[in-house]
């Protein structure tokens, strides 16, 4: 199993379908899906460019082997060019934040993950 991850606003996934294939808000305009590989990569991610975003943040764990759409690493980054097979997302988790909104890695992942954050 090959895993990726995607980071969406709570609110956003609980509004969406969950029958229908997961579509970001901003897919219309950038025409795929941003992931990352690894979890340093993940929190440089998050911590980058969601710091100052306000809301709950949850944590999308794909197995990029069950991804029906095309993905294509640009930059180490894959991003997956068309809808999000549901049955892809293998769990979802919610990211906690610190003081100043920096976050965290849930303490579920690093268990999936065997504590290794390569």
């Amino acid at each position: 199993m090959s895993i990726i991850y995607h980071l969406v606003l709570a609110d956003y996934w609980h509004s969406l379908d969950i029958t229908s294939p997961y579509l970001p808000q901003g897919f219309a305009s950038e025409g795929f899906i941003h992931c990352t590989r690894g979890l340093d990569l993940l929190l440089q991610v998050a911590n980058t460019y969601y710091r100052d975003v306000d809301g709950e943040f949850l944590l999308l764990v794909i197995d990029e082997t069950r991804v029906s759409a095309e993905i294509k690493y640009e930059s180490d980054f894959p991003h997956i060019y068309g809808p999000l097979n549901r049955d892809a997302i293998i769990a979802t988790h919610t990211m906690p934040r610190q003081t100043g909104g920096r976050f965290d890695l849930p303490g579920s992942i690093k268990e999936i993950e065997g504590g290794d954050t390569d």
